[in-house]
């Protein structure tokens, strides 16, 4: 019977060696890649983006997770214009198109209250239709700055006149729209863009990116305003 040297033993081991080792290495670069995937959506999740303020009033949101801090300017900036929105008017931005685009910035439960509100602003009594060369104009006068009440809740006191402009009344006429407004942050804008949307609609929509709503508006002279 013939031995077999052990160098020839040692020599066949060694292929089998090297693919061993090859393979844990493969292994352990995917185990590698796998657990750097994982901690980079676990990442994404933890160290969410921010919501921007910029200095003059505006905001952009760059995060779906909400914040209830807000700048006051921010707050300020968001109910001047949406208030001056909802209340402008004319032929050709018609009151019920606007309230239904700007109504999206208030809280459900007040758009039928607030709507029967302005509706008595058009001597028409109605929305959906307007005097030809009628303009009506919301002039803001002062916005106080905001009051804290309660975390992401804040109160505002505005002082208004909308004006109504016709072609035989070129100084127009003056109707006091004086408010108690309170505004809440909510956790994001539920306000989209439709396919071909009006100044109407990117002005809202912009309005929206300040994750804010209007949940209550008030006479300013109303002690219980809440």
């Amino acid at each position: 019977m013939q031995l077999v040297k052990p160098e020839n033993k040692k020599s066949s081991i060694l292929p089998l060696l090297a693919v061993g080792t090859f393979g844990l290495h493969l292994f352990s670069l995917l185990l590698f890649l796998f657990h750097n995937s994982m901690i980079q959506d676990l990442k994404q999740q933890l160290t969410p983006e921010s919501l921007v303020q910029l200095v003059d009033g505006r905001a952009i949101t760059v995060d779906p997770k909400q914040t209830d801090e807000r700048h006051p300017e921010t707050i300020r900036r968001f109910v001047g214009e949406t208030m001056t929105l909802m209340l402008t008017w004319s032929q050709q931005q018609p009151p019920l198109t606007v309230w239904q685009i700007s109504s999206q910035l208030l809280a459900n439960n007040l758009k039928p209250k607030f709507q029967a509100e302005i509706t008595n602003l058009n001597p028409t009594g109605q929305l959906n239709n307007i005097n030809r060369e009628t303009e009506y104009v919301l002039v803001i006068e002062k916005i106080s700055q905001p009051t804290k009440i309660a975390d992401g809740k804040w109160k505002i006191e505005m002082f208004a006149n909308q004006l109504n402009f016709s072609g035989s009344n070129n100084l127009g006429t003056s109707t006091a729209f004086n408010k108690q407004i309170l505004v809440r942050t909510i956790d994001e804008s539920i306000i989209s863009l439709p396919d071909k949307p009006l100044p109407w609609h990117l002005a809202a929509y912009r309005l929206g990116e300040a994750r804010l709503e209007i949940y209550q508006i008030c006479d300013i002279e109303d002690n219980n305003c809440s």
